[in-house]
């Protein structure tokens, strides 16, 4: 059987085990989020798990994080959204952190790096809305305000924050001429699946709600 075969059978009902797998980004978009430091410059930060209902985003980070520091006293940032191309820059953002001295529970896989842009080879883009700039490599950029943030998990290791986007940016290439609709079939995430990073297979279909049916074919 084929693999794509093998993704697309429904399971039978004894093929189901029970299992603990340490962590479930089963299939989550990456985003980059930028905030400022205590001294005005910038930090950028990887996360995999973000969710988006109408223009509010909610977003789950580590609480021993430079990000979620910045927002607590300066509640302002950019939700930059990657796509596949980007995997490596997201990846060599992903063992730093923006904290110094590195909290001890990170010590052993994480370091400091005062420079995330530099550090990944990303540019920095000033935002309209907001002080974070965007990053300009990305071809989706959300502004945003921080409206809650809250504990989370049974030992209150991250934190949910819940954010308002005030600016939507798109580049070119991804916007149906003419119309404030993004287009599908020009635009794919950077996903990370059980720790690797995915873009889009091919389109299957649309929902009964979309506004671009058939992508650039609809213009």
């Amino acid at each position: 059987m084929s693999a794509t075969a093998n993704a697309t059978t429904t399971a039978r009902p004894e093929q189901h085990l029970p299992i603990a797998p340490s962590i479930l980004y089963f299939g989550t978009p990456v985003a980059l989020l930028a905030t400022e430091n205590p001294d005005g410059t910038p930090n950028l930060a990887p996360v995999s798990s973000a969710w988006a209902l109408g223009y509010t985003v909610v977003l789950g980070i580590g609480r021993e994080s430079r990000t979620v520091e910045n927002l607590d006293a300066r509640p302002e940032l950019v939700i930059n959204l990657p796509g596949p191309g980007l995997w490596r820059q997201v990846e060599a953002l992903a063992p730093l952190t923006g904290t110094d001295p590195v909290p001890e529970a990170k010590r052993a896989t994480y370091r400091y790096e005062p420079d995330k842009f530099a550090a990944a080879g990303l540019t920095s883009q000033p935002a309209e809305t907001v002080r974070p700039p965007r990053v300009a490599e990305c071809r989706l950029q959300l502004e945003a305000v921080v409206r809650e943030m809250r504990p989370g998990g049974a030992d209150g290791h991250f934190r949910i924050v819940e954010c308002e986007v005030l600016r939507v940016h798109a580049d070119a290439s991804v916007v149906v001429p003419g119309t404030q609709h993004v287009d599908p079939s020009a635009w794919s995430p950077l996903i990370y699946n059980f720790r690797h990073y995915h873009g889009l297979a091919p389109e299957l279909g649309h929902g009964f709600r979309s506004e671009t049916p058939r992508g650039r074919n609809s213009r």
